[in-house]
Order: structure tokens, then C-alpha cells, then sequence
């Protein structure tokens, strides 16, 4: 298109493509922040006492954390960091899995949520 002196019709396209992706991540950033709601009610709810928009925000970073980040992000120690993310494990908010010596604790509706990002045409 560009050489052929298209220059209109690349235009046209290349603002197509950026108007398709502002809206594909318009529509990511509500459906996280729509979760992160539900997640917020959930543990208020369900863990009261571990509750906090620091631990919230940890659990949003990445589709996984780790102890390491919660005692980082929350500036607790290990065994509080752990206990913390058991129980999210326990209200079925994470899901634990060990690799190697090492725990990971998945979110698997913000895995699956970027996992099936739709697609716009």
C-alpha cells in the first residue's frame, strides 16, 4: 500500500488496527477491574482478617504469586506471607501448585481471563 502512493488507504488501515486494539484492551482492563471487585468482596467476606488492598493488589500483579512477593508487596514475614495465601487457597480464590521446591499460587480467573482475550475483526 505504501508504495503503490495508497497513502490514504494505509492510514485507513493503521488507525482501523490501533482503534481495534484500544478497544480489545478497554475490554481487558474492565473485565480485570470487574473481577478485582468480585475478589475484593470475596475475601472481605471470606478472610476478613487478611484482608487489604495491598494483598489485593499483590494478587493482581501477575496470574501467580509467590510468597516471596507477598512478604515484598506487604512487608510481612514468610509465615504470615504463607498463611495469608493458604487461606486464599482455601476460599478457592488460588490454587497452589509446587514446582520443584517451590510454591506458586496461580489465580486461575485472571489466568483464564488473559488466557481468552477475544479477538476483534
Amino acid at each position: 500500500m505504501r508504495t503503490d502512493d495508497a497513502w490514504e488507504e494505509w492510514i485507513l488501515f493503521m488507525l482501523t488496527a490501533v482503534e481495534k486494539t484500544a478497544k480489545q484492551t478497554i475490554n481487558i482492563i474492565e473485565n480485570i477491574k470487574e473481577l478485582m471487585k468480585r475478589e475484593k468482596r470475596s475475601i472481605r467476606e471470606n478472610c476478613p482478617k487478611i484482608y487489604s488492598q495491598d494483598l489485593l493488589n499483590n494478587l493482581f500483579k501477575h496470574p501467580y504469586t509467590k510468597i516471596e512477593f507477598v512478604m515484598r508487596d506487604l512487608g510481612v514475614v514468610r509465615q504470615t506471607a504463607s498463611k495469608y495465601l493458604d487461606e486464599l487457597v482455601k476460599v478457592g480464590i488460588l490454587q497452589k501448585q509446587k514446582i520443584g521446591t517451590e510454591n506458586f499460587y496461580i489465580h486461575p480467573e485472571l489466568f483464564d481471563l488473559f488466557k481468552n482475550i477475544p479477538t476483534f475483526k
